[in-house]
């Protein structure tokens, strides 16, 4: 190939890949599937592979995003992306079951939802999992109800309950919804074979019986109080990064880890639409 093609090609590939990304951004799932096809037409892309399965997915098309993971698996045997969804798409085709609304997908909750505020929002580990059937029609993005069950605060997607929120945050936060605060939620990690689900919960309303009492308190923290949690979208499979949590002296400093996860300009898809150079 000729220096000049090379370039050429290679230019090519750099747009259709921004196209992808792009298009996944703002949901546009069939425009995603076309431009990572036209990648893959240029010749073997892994990143292309992973990034077709999550919009083949995001559809519906299980039997087709499995095939695409699994293209991605025999170039590389160690992609971990690619082994995760593999395993998730297994468990949903095999529940052979609408997922948990009746529609192709959980409602995905809105970006604004993800854009830290010091203060106002914070992540929390769900514990007493649902079985991974129910995790399995999940992604990151989906939105979450909170429901107050005797001294757990449970998150439920259509009504279903999917787990609780740790209660090192759940003790705080159900004190400040009894007084009438109230909270949005939805999923930035889902992990069902791993046994992981991490939730981003944000204060909505404040009760003025709240007046002074902060939902999320920090420690050390200064400068800046409102900073984005992702640059591009909510929606990721899985994150590589360990949650990191610190153990508090007291409730009143009781805290969620702000440290956020390196994310490129991309869903999953930090991990799944954007492992371009």
């Amino acid at each position: 190939m000729a220096l000049g093609e090379a370039d050429t090609t290679t230019r090519q590939r750099r747009q259709l890949a921004e196209a992808a990304i792009a298009h996944a951004t703002r949901g546009e799932w069939e425009e995603a599937v076309v431009a990572n096809r036209q990648l893959l037409d240029l010749g073997p892309d892994i990143d292309a592979c992973n990034r077709l399965g999550k919009a083949l997915a995001e559809l519906g098309r299980h039997a087709e995003a499995l095939g695409a993971y699994e293209q991605a698996l025999e170039r590389d045997a160690t992609n971990r992306i690619a082994q995760r969804n593999i395993e998730r798409l297994r468990v949903l085709m095999a529940a052979k079951r609408p997922t948990t609304n009746g529609k192709s997908r959980p409602e995905k909750a809105p970006v604004t939802l993800f854009i830290e505020e010091t203060g106002k929002t914070g992540r929390a580990r769900l514990i007493n999992l649902a079985a991974p059937r129910v995790l399995a029609p999940l992604s990151p993005g989906d939105a979450i109800s909170l429901d107050v069950q005797g001294d757990e605060l449970v998150a439920s997607v259509a009504t279903i309950a999917i787990g609780s929120v740790e209660p090192r945050i759940a003790t705080r936060l159900l004190k400040l919804i009894a007084s009438g605060s109230r909270y949005d939620a939805a999923i930035t990690t889902v992990h069902e074979a791993g046994g992981e689900v991490v939730v981003m919960i944000r204060e909505v309303f404040s009760h003025p019986n709240n007046f002074g009492k902060v939902s999320f308190p920090t420690q050390g923290q200064s400068g800046i109080g409102v900073r984005p949690y992702i640059k591009g979208t909510p929606l990721r499979y899985d994150d590589d990064d360990e949650v990191e949590e610190a153990d508090e002296d007291s409730e009143e400093v009781e805290e969620l880890d702000t440290t956020l996860p390196e994310y490129s300009s991309e869903p999953e898809l930090e991990e799944e639409l954007v492992e371009e150079p």
